[in-house]
């Protein structure tokens, strides 16, 4: 009966999420939106006063002649000057090459067949954690590979898909590794705080002190949900799939390895060199500061340099690179996976930029701020609530971006007014977006995981994956809520210059 319940309640939040439009055209409806709305307020003389300041803001009338002029002469620049849109491109041409040339399967590889039987588990999850640094990798890699380890080992292959799913898309906001996403993340955040604060800055980095922990909280929060819950749910595997064998790393391969290892340990020691000493050449040259450094700043440059280098020195010890063109392949593979990124970015980038044009943002941000002073839901109930709703979003619109476009502009200034860091926004943002990614059939590889889940279990549909993940995101998030209430209470740092609050 609980089942189909869930059959039910799930059929219905996926006909919701499909009746929604493309998320491009959703930001050129909501940049059509604004353009009206901001003509309407105008009409009707609304302002506010800026707590900052005590200046009044107005709301600014693109549905007029200057309006439409500062439309179509700023459109190109609106969407060049985006700033997620360079930082995910740098960063995804290094991680090509890396992933091109096999170094990022067969790391993965490596990691999972030389882990004891007894912590494949939590060797897979972590994994699944690892992998979502590197885009998209782990769910078409990692994923049906440890559903394949599993069989191997006579275990249930779908416990060690789950396990995998968990960790790739559950824990998307836990890394030991800054990944495509920070700079993604931090460059929305950082348009949206530049509402309030012209000049603000956010660097990428700004959630790896909470990242780092949350690492070895899911990984061990996901291990416990395999092993106590899902495995004795599943039991034995009773289907027509035979175990394979999986084979071992050649000696080609392990060669590349070292290559890429020696290549990672000589840019480890450049950049120590460069940060260690007081005067070390990526400190900041006037304050000595890793703060506002050249190596803060330039982590997206760090990435590319660093995946680009290790994945070339793996291609040439592991022979599957024979010349630059191959290279070049492996960097315009990646790219044309962006096609409708970049449709989408161009629309987003005008949504922004109308909405910071129009102080609409900023009126809705400290009209909100003052609704929130007057219902007195601040510190930990206030971020308790906001992770719930963006959990609930999560459950009818997948992408993380595209979500964080549409509320960062309104939560970022709302909770800066509070007293929270726009870091620290953004960090609570992370925590609801991953927790109902696995349970969620807009989140973009639902349907993969859905095709790789059949190849075991026939019948297995949506039904099947949210009673198998289900499990999951109810731990993560009361786990992660755990830790949220627990770095708060404490008044810890998020991320190298980034405090809970400003």
């Amino acid at each position: 009966m609980q089942k189909k319940w869930t059959d039910r309640f799930l059929s219905t939040v996926e006909r919701i999420g499909n009746a929604l439009p493309h998320p491009a055209t959703l930001f050129a409806m909501l940049a059509l939106l604004v353009v009206v709305m901001s003509g309407i307020v105008s009409m009707f003389d609304v302002s506010v006063t800026h707590p900052g300041t005590g200046e009044s803001v107005e709301a600014v009338n693109l549905l007029s002649r200057e309006g439409l002029a500062r439309i179509l002469t700023n459109m190109v620049t609106n969407f060049t000057a985006f700033a997620p849109l360079g930082t995910v491109l740098v960063a995804l041409l290094g991680i090509g090459v890396a992933e091109g040339t096999g170094l990022i399967g067969a790391a993965l590889r490596l990691l999972v067949l030389s882990s004891p039987r007894r912590l494949l588990t939590a060797v897979i999850v972590f994994s699944g954690v690892m992998s979502n640094a590197a885009s998209e990798v782990g769910y078409v890699l990692l994923v049906p590979l440890a559903a394949v380890i599993f069989l191997a080992v006579g275990r249930h292959p779908l416990a060690g898909l789950a396990a995998a799913f968990a960790g790739v898309s559950g824990g998307y906001s836990a890394n030991l590794l800054i990944g495509t996403i920070d700079p993604l993340l931090a460059g929305l955040s950082q348009e949206a705080a530049q509402i309030l604060q012209p000049g603000y800055e956010v660097n990428p980095a700004c959630n790896y002190y909470f990242m780092f922990v949350s690492t070895f909280l899911i990984t061990g929060l996901g291990t416990w949900v395999t092993e106590k819950i899902v495995i004795p749910r599943l039991g034995e595997y009773t289907g027509d799939e035979k175990p394979e064998k999986i084979d071992k790393l050649s000696k080609e391969e392990k060669r590349g390895l070292k290559y890429a290892l020696i290549c990672a340990g000589v840019l480890t020691g450049i950049i120590l060199w460069g940060l260690l000493p007081a005067d070390g050449f990526l400190r900041d040259p006037e304050t000595g500061s890793v703060l506002k450094s050249p190596f803060m700043k330039g982590i997206v440059a760090i990435i590319f340099f660093a995946s680009a280098i290790c994945g070339i020195a793996y291609g040439i010890g592991a022979k599957t690179i024979r010349n630059d063109s191959d290279v070049m392949k492996g960097m315009s593979k990646s790219m044309e996976t962006l096609g409708s990124y970049i449709v989408l970015v161009f629309f987003a980038a005008q949504f922004v930029a109308y909405f910071n044009w129009t102080n609409l943002g900023l009126i809705t941000a400290i009209n909100g701020a003052s609704f929130l002073e007057r219902t007195g839901l601040t510190g930990i109930p206030l971020v308790l609530c906001f992770v719930l709703v963006a959990a609930f979003i999560n459950l009818v619109m997948g992408s993380a971006s595209a979500k964080w476009a549409i509320m960062a502009p309104v939560f970022i200034p709302m909770f800066m007014l509070l007293g929270y860091s726009p870091e620290y926004t953004q960090m609570v943002y992370r925590v609801g977006d991953s927790v109902t990614n696995i349970i969620s059939p807009m989140m973009s590889y639902f349907a993969l995981i859905v095709a790789f889940m059949q190849r075991y279990d026939k019948q297995a549909g949506i039904g099947t994956i949210i009673s198998t993940m289900l499990p999951y995101t109810l731990v993560f998030l009361i786990g992660w809520s755990i830790l949220l209430v627990i770095w708060i209470t404490l008044n810890l740092p998020i991320g190298p210059g980034a405090p809970l609050t400003i």
